[in-house]
């Protein structure tokens, strides 16, 4: 969520978000990509080129259901994404959105 409210205007906050989580099985694949195979620029606004690559690159080889990145605002924390169309991704339970607040 971070990743998001970084770049709105706190005074005008969208009324419509909502907040959407999943249930991820601990079996299920990943692929975690360390700091150092991202470009020197990878937390540049907006974002390289590059990262669109890495993401598409990841949901075109179908090595893994979830990619796990660094996250540009906490690079200590992660960001998940999950390719709904990788063959193991079925276990994945997305739950039904709730209205989110700021």
């Amino acid at each position: 969520m971070l990743e998001y409210f970084v770049h709105i205007d706190p005074d005008d906050p969208p009324k419509d978000l909502v907040l959407i989580t999943a249930e991820i099985p601990d079996d299920v694949s990943r692929i975690v990509l360390p700091l150092r195979r991202l470009p020197a620029n990878w937390r540049q606004t907006p974002a390289p080129s590059e990262l669109r690559a890495i993401g598409d690159r990841f949901a075109r080889e179908q090595r893994a259901t979830i990619l796990i990145v660094p996250s540009a605002l906490a690079p200590t924390e992660s960001d998940w994404l999950i390719n709904p169309r990788h063959r193991e991704s079925a276990p994945v339970r997305v739950l039904p959105a709730g209205r989110f607040r700021i």
